[in-house]
């Protein structure tokens, strides 16, 4: 059987409950196409994340790691393409969960300047689709903690020569939080809309070792 390691970030910011977070509650435990689903939620805060991820990832072995954020404004659930040598929080105007603001550091010196996911990102899509979620390819991570963890997370697979597939999907605002008053016209999608989601995605990335070439059309632009 192979092991899915699933992981959410906690709350932070303006976001007083992270989708990521509930959605990884709320399938730890479960089996997906023959795989072990085991969740880990993440502290928000810079390079302790890729510390903790990597100790779960020593922990488990797993084959598969899908790490997931919250991407407050995007209507849909979106899979990263690509994950940048770059952390600038300073431009958003919120700090991690210790406090840290960072503008223009890199999370590896020595690293690249960009890694691409190892996950099938399109089969992915078309997956989601095909159960009735909206989603999306998208090639901005931003570069605040979703970004840097995942950044962080491939340098680490990378560094140390594993044999692990990883990238990130990043999830809608939550109905209760886009009904805030400061939130007012936000998009929005439940935690059982998101979930049933990522269950299709994670299915699609344990069954496809390889990107499916067909073209997903694509209307994303944030």
């Amino acid at each position: 059987m192979q092991t899915v390691l699933l992981t959410g970030f906690e709350a932070f910011g303006t976001t007083p409950i992270n989708p990521a977070e509930q959605v990884a509650k709320a399938l730890d435990g479960e089996v997906i196409s023959n795989a072990a689903l085991t969740s880990r939620i993440v502290p928000n805060t810079y390079f302790k994340c890729i510390e903790f991820v990597s100790h779960a990832i020593a922990e488990l072995s797993p084959d598969v790691v899908v790490m997931m954020g919250e991407y407050g404004g995007r209507s849909m659930i979106t899979v990263e393409r690509i994950a940048q040598n770059l952390n600038d929080d300073a431009r958003y105007g919120v700090a991690d969960n210790d406090g840290v603001i960072l503008q223009d550091v890199l999370t590896a010196p020595e690293g690249p300047t960009a890694y691409l996911s190892s996950l099938p990102i399109r089969a992915m899509v078309q997956a989601m689709r095909a159960a009735g979620v909206p989603s999306d390819i998208s090639d901005a991570a931003g570069t605040f903690c979703c970004n840097h963890l995942m950044y962080g997370i491939l340098h680490h697979i990378k560094e140390n020569n594993l044999d692990v597939r990883a990238g990130w999907i990043h999830l809608p605002t939550l109905p209760e939080v886009a009904a805030l008053d400061r939130n007012l016209g936000v998009p929005s999608m439940s935690v059982e809309t998101a979930k049933c989601g990522v269950r299709a995605a994670i299915a699609a990335a344990l069954a496809n070792q390889h990107d499916t070439k067909e073209v997903i059309q694509s209307r994303l632009q944030i």
